[in-house]
């Protein structure tokens, strides 16, 4: 079973930037698709990016796309989220998920595809 862990939250302004870094311990992390979501209290987890695991094919959510990146580093077992031009909107608590099976040139916005999470890190963006 893999560990998750998640870092680079925090208390942002609107406009301002942010990355995410997830790590992964154990498991086989070279083989998983990762993805991002976002939850608010109240809400559903919403999904924000995901890459395959080559890194060759990457997704985002519509609200997201074009000021958000998602990459990886498959020797440092690590995927990152670079946040751009942040607003408000954004403010939610970010899990990193990892899926075992996932194929090599589509993904999932599934949060029930997603096999492994980590415990997630606040972002608040403040206006």
């Amino acid at each position: 079973q893999p560990q998750l862990v998640e870092s680079g939250g925090g208390l942002v302004q609107v406009g301002d930037s942010l990355r995410l870094s997830c790590g992964v311990s154990g498991g086989s992390f070279s083989s998983y698709a990762m993805a991002w979501f976002r939850q608010t209290p109240g809400k559903e987890r919403e999904f924000v990016a995901a890459i395959v695991w080559s890194g060759m094919v990457k997704d985002y959510a519509n609200s997201v796309k074009g000021r958000f990146t998602i990459s990886r580093d498959n020797a440092k077992n690590t995927v990152d989220l670079q946040m751009n031009s942040l607003n408000p909107d954004d403010t939610g608590v970010y899990f990193c998920a990892a899926e075992r099976y996932g194929a090599a040139a589509s993904l999932s916005r599934r949060a029930t595809d997603y096999d492994y999470w980590g415990q997630g890190t606040q972002v608040t963006v403040s206006s």
